[in-house]
């Protein structure tokens, strides 16, 4: 919620000067701090697909394309929005 009202406002000051903020959120990642935090992470992960409506977990390239997304032209009319990348994984 924090991070939601920060781009709110964020894109209110900066949209004037031609300067979009948003934010993106992404599900978990398996990193390597991730996996020193959790030993048993990969089959927590395994569970997370399971569960995920798109079959799978999120990966870096999700990410990744959704960072491009917001940054190019196609997406100027995007201000202060929340762009979750999780596979809609918070459906169920």
């Amino acid at each position: 919620a924090l991070a939601e009202s920060l781009i709110r406002y964020l894109a209110v000051e900066l949209a004037p000067r031609g300067i979009r903020a948003n934010v993106v959120s992404a599900g978990a990642l398996a990193t390597d701090a991730l996996r020193a935090l959790i030993p048993d992470i990969d089959d927590r992960m395994e569970a997370l697909a399971a569960a995920n409506p798109s079959g799978r977990n999120v990966d870096f390239d999700d990410v990744c394309a959704a960072v491009e997304f917001l940054a190019s032209p196609e997406a100027a009319m995007n201000q202060g929005r929340v762009l979750m990348i999780d596979g809609r994984s918070t459906l169920r």
